[in-house]
């Protein structure tokens, strides 16, 4: 998949995730215990996470890729 086409689906995730908070703020949401559950303990959760890899996602791939390539070289010493 494409860098741009992962933000994009990442970004619309994270918006349509967000309606509900809307809903939870100014209308009647809060009076439903299994709707303010909801919000709370899963859609929350997502919007930070999907907030937080659009904003350091990219920094999170690259440290992956350098602890990969450093345990490929320890397994195979010649490879350097």
């Amino acid at each position: 998949m494409k860098a741009a086409t992962e933000r994009k689906i990442i970004r619309w995730l994270h918006i349509v995730a967000s309606i509900p908070i809307i809903g939870y703020i100014y209308g009647p949401v809060k009076d439903i215990p299994n709707a303010v559950m909801m919000i709370k303990w899963v859609l929350f959760p997502l919007i930070v996470f999907s907030g937080l890899w659009l904003w350091k996602g990219h920094w999170v791939r690259k440290k992956l890729r350098q602890v990969k390539s450093q345990k490929s070289n320890v397994k195979n010493p010649r490879a350097q």
